[in-house]
C-alpha cells in the first residue's frame, strides 16, 4: 500500500462515524476487551482490547454440529439431538483498515476465544473459520489444537476423507475454561504468579505424611505456598462489572507492606478484616471464631504453616470482601467420611463473606464457582471438589446447587451433621456456569437439526 493511500486510509478513518463499542471484558491483565455494537450478525464485529483493534468475527450462513459418538452407526445423519451452532468467521484487523496487521497475535485470538465464550455462552462449541486474509493461519490452527482450545470434526481412525485438512475448528467451551491456551502461551490467564507456575509444572507424585490430633494420613506431597498478598487468581466477571480477585493471606510478618489500625496496633489489612469480620455476629454464627487479635493471627498462621491449606483473601475490585481456605481432603478431618475414600489430589473449601454489601445471591454464585474455577485449575489431576456445610444450612446447599454441585450423603462429625457436597470436575466445566454475562435459556440460541 503506498503512501498516498495509506494518507487517504487515515482520513476515511477519521472521517467515518465513530462506532458504539460495548465492554465485553477486563482480562486478568487488567486490557479491556470491547466490541463493536452491529445489528447484522453478518458484518463484522470488532474485538478491541484497550481501544485497538485486534480480530473480527462474523456469522456465516451455515450452522454445524460436533457429532461425536453417532460417527460410524446408522445414526450418523441423524443426531439431531446434538444442536447445531452458526459458524463464525474470523478476520484480521486488516479486513476493515488495510493499513492494519493481516495477523492475530496468540494472545489476541486467546482474548477473542473468551469474548465468543461470553458473549456466546451458552453454546457448548462455537464452529469457526479464519478468513483466507489471516496470514498466520495456520499457527493459529495450531495453537488452537495444540493446546485443546478447539478440535476438528470427529472422524474413524479408518475414515477416507480426514477433518484435518479442512478448515473448520470447533471451540469447546468444556477445555476454554480449563484453561486450554493460555498457561505456558501467554500471562493472560486467570491464575496468577506462584499458582500460574504451578499449574504449569505440577509437583510430580511422592509420598508425604500427615500427622494431627484429627488426621493420621499419607497422601502425596504438596506444593509450596505463595508469596504473602501475592495474587493468584483474577477474573472478571461481566453482569457485576467488576473484578473477583483472590490473594494469599498477608500476615505482614516482615513488617514490609503498608499497614493499618486496629484494636490498638498496627496490622495488615488482611488481619484486620479478618478480625473484624469473625466478631461480627454473621460470622461468628457460622464459624464460632469470636476473639481477640492475637487468636486470630495465631489461627492463620497457623495455617500458613499447614501444607495441606492455602488460606485466601477474596476482594471486589480491591475491595476486600471475604475470606476462603482452599484444603486438600485427603489430610483434612472431613476425609473419613468420604464414601469410597479421599482420592490423592480431592480438593475442598471453607469460605466467609464478610462485608455485608457483597452478599447476595448473584454475588456468591460468582466468588462460589470461582473458587471451584480456581481449584479445578490449580492441578489438572484434582478430579473433584468437597463441602461439607451444615445440613441445616439450606442457603449454602442451594449455592452449592447452584454452581453443579450435588449433595452426595449427609454425615455426623462430633459437633454436627453435615452434607457432603460434590463438584466432578466433568459436570463443572461441561456445564455453562462460568460466563456470568448474562441470564438465558441454556439452548436459546441452539438451532435444531434437520
Amino acid at each position: 500500500m503506498n503512501t498516498a493511500n495509506r494518507r487517504l486510509a487515515a482520513i476515511q478513518r477519521t472521517l467515518a462515524p465513530a462506532k458504539s463499542r460495548k465492554r465485553i471484558l477486563v482480562l486478568p491483565d487488567d486490557a479491556r476487551v470491547d466490541i463493536s455494537q452491529v445489528d447484522d450478525p453478518s458484518q463484522p464485529t470488532e474485538v478491541a482490547i484497550d481501544g485497538k483493534v485486534v480480530g473480527l468475527y462474523r456469522t456465516l450462513p451455515r450452522s454445524l454440529a460436533l457429532v461425536i459418538s453417532a460417527i460410524g452407526t446408522p445414526h450418523e445423519k441423524s443426531a439431531d439431538h446434538v444442536p447445531k451452532f452458526p459458524l463464525l468467521e474470523i478476520l484480521a484487523p486488516a479486513a476493515v483498515d488495510a493499513s492494519a496487521p493481516a495477523t492475530i497475535s496468540i494472545p489476541d485470538l486467546w482474548a477473542i476465544v473468551y469474548t465468543l465464550h461470553t458473549v456466546y455462552h451458552t453454546r457448548e462449541t462455537i464452529p469457526i473459520v479464519f478468513s483466507p486474509t489471516v496470514q498466520n493461519a495456520a499457527e493459529l490452527s495450531t495453537y488452537l489444537l495444540t493446546s485443546g482450545l478447539a478440535r476438528k470434526r470427529h472422524t474413524l481412525p479408518d475414515d477416507l476423507i480426514s477433518s484435518a485438512s479442512e478448515p473448520e475448528h470447533f471451540l469447546i467451551r468444556q477445555t476454554f475454561w480449563q484453561g486450554a491456551g493460555t498457561i505456558s502461551y501467554h500471562t493472560r490467564g486467570w491464575l496468577r504468579g506462584h499458582l500460574a507456575h504451578l499449574a504449569s509444572a505440577p509437583v510430580p507424585y511422592t509420598q508425604s505424611f500427615t500427622r494431627t490430633p484429627l488426621v493420621i494420613a499419607a497422601h502425596p506431597l504438596r506444593p509450596t505456598k505463595p508469596r504473602e498478598g501475592e495474587v493468584v487468581y483474577r477474573r472478571y466477571i461481566p453482569s457485576l462489572g467488576q473484578m473477583l480477585e483472590f490473594a494469599y493471606f498477608d500476615l505482614d510478618l516482615d513488617g514490609a507492606r503498608p499497614t493499618v489500625e486496629c484494636d490498638g496496633e498496627r496490622v495488615s489489612p488482611h488481619l484486620a478484616a479478618f478480625h473484624r469480620w469473625h466478631n461480627s455476629d454473621h460470622v461468628n454464627r457460622g464459624w464460632g471464631e469470636r476473639g481477640p487479635m492475637e487468636k486470630h493471627r495465631a489461627y492463620v498462621r497457623a495455617l500458613m504453616a499447614d501444607p495441606g491449606t492455602l488460606p485466601i483473601m477474596m476482594s471486589w475490585d480491591g475491595e476486600l470482601m471475604g475470606y476462603c481456605e482452599m484444603v486438600w481432603i485427603k489430610e483434612n478431618h472431613v476425609a473419613p467420611y468420604v464414601p469410597g475414600g479421599a482420592w490423592d489430589y480431592d480438593r475442598g473449601l471453607h469460605v466467609l463473606v464478610g462485608e455485608e454489601k457483597f452478599r447476595g445471591i448473584h454475588r456468591s454464585k460468582a466468588w462460589f464457582s470461582a473458587i471451584h474455577h480456581c481449584l479445578f485449575l490449580q492441578d489438572a489431576r484434582t478430579e473433584r471438589v468437597i463441602g461439607e456445610p451444615k445440613a441445616a444450612n439450606a442457603a449454602v446447599i442451594k449455592l452449592s446447587e447452584a454452581v453443579a454441585m450435588n449433595v452426595n450423603t449427609l454425615f455426623d462429625f462430633p459437633y454436627k451433621r453435615s452434607a457432603m457436597t460434590w463438584l466432578p470436575r466433568e459436570r463443572f466445566f461441561r456445564y455453562d456456569v462460568l460466563a456470568f454475562a448474562e441470564d438465558q435459556d441454556p439452548m436459546s440460541d441452539a438451532i435444531p437439526r434437520k
